[in-house]
């Protein structure tokens, strides 16, 4: 049994010894889980500004430029990581155009769903948010094996930021988009269930509105995006939290998935709501 010191939110969520790669952790949601890691723990090694590395706590390490739906690229960033560290403890993955398919003539809902997509962009979005994924994680499964043998069984993890729109029957207007997001949930339990024989754990975290350069279209200096209620408000559903996500709730989801050792195989959305009030799950 555990003494009660030991379940200090300081101990339970501490990643003083963790070694992380975070994808796409320059902005938005990615650089959200790179300050969280960094703040709690050594290392979160991603391309991300150097000014939001943390007083007293770990530091965030540029590697790269890495183009993750590249296996070139994937592997010279995995020689990098190698060559610093003999295991990591952490992986965690950030990854169309618009036809609101809001027609009742099903003539004039082909043209606009004919004319506003293509096949070059169902691809491009499920070479980034599926393939990129899948040869991610298998990049770095060697290391994520050796963190479990120096921190126990199932210590180490990948995190998936797949989103809410993969769970949603409500296309919002991209059908390519959501659809692939579908497939990076479905992808995240195949993970899950087949890297357990070697001691790897995969869970997926599902966000709704949180401010990033996809939601804002726009970013300032810090690489940090503002998204207002209103805008939020606006977005054609109920969104019962009537706001955006902040750092604060997408790095208690991180650090509880890295940490929790018995969690394996899940879709945590963190969506303020939004999944009660649209049909889904």
């Amino acid at each position: 049994m555990a003494p009660t010191h030991a379940l200090r939110a300081s101990e339970l969520f501490s990643v003083k010894d963790y070694v992380c790669v975070i994808t796409g952790g320059g902005s938005g949601i990615g650089l959200m889980a790179a300050q969280c890691l960094a703040a709690n723990g050594r290392e979160a090694l991603e391309t991300a500004a150097k000014s939001h590395n943390p007083e007293g706590g770990g530091e965030i390490i540029p590697l790269g430029p890495c183009d993750v739906t590249n296996k070139d690229d994937l592997e010279k960033v995995e020689a990098e990581v190698s060559k610093r560290e003999k295991h990591i403890n952490l992986l965690a993955g950030i990854q169309g155009t618009k036809a609101e398919p809001n027609e009742e003539h099903a003539p004039s809902l082909k043209e606009k769903l004919w004319n506003q997509e293509s096949p070059d962009v169902w691809n491009q979005n499920y070479n980034t948010n599926v393939t990129s994924v899948y040869f991610t994680t298998v990049a770095f499964l060697p290391l994520l094996q050796a963190g479990s043998e120096t921190h126990g069984h199932l210590s180490a993890s990948v995190i998936v930021i797949s989103s809410m729109s993969g769970i949603m029957r409500h296309a919002q207007g991209h059908f390519s988009y959501n659809s692939a997001k579908g497939a990076t949930v479905q992808l995240s339990r195949l993970m899950s269930a087949e890297f357990q024989k070697v001691r790897v754990r995969v869970n997926s975290i599902a966000p709704g509105y949180f401010p990033s350069e996809m939601t804002a279209k726009e970013s300032g200096p810090d690489q940090k995006s503002e998204l207002p209620p209103e805008k939020v408000m606006s977005k054609g559903h109920d969104v019962p939290a009537q706001r955006a996500g902040s750092d604060e709730e997408m790095a208690q989801a991180v650090l509880f998935l890295t940490k929790n050792a018995y969690v394996n195989g899940e879709v945590i959305a963190v969506d303020g709501g939004v999944l009660n009030v649209v049909a889904g799950r």
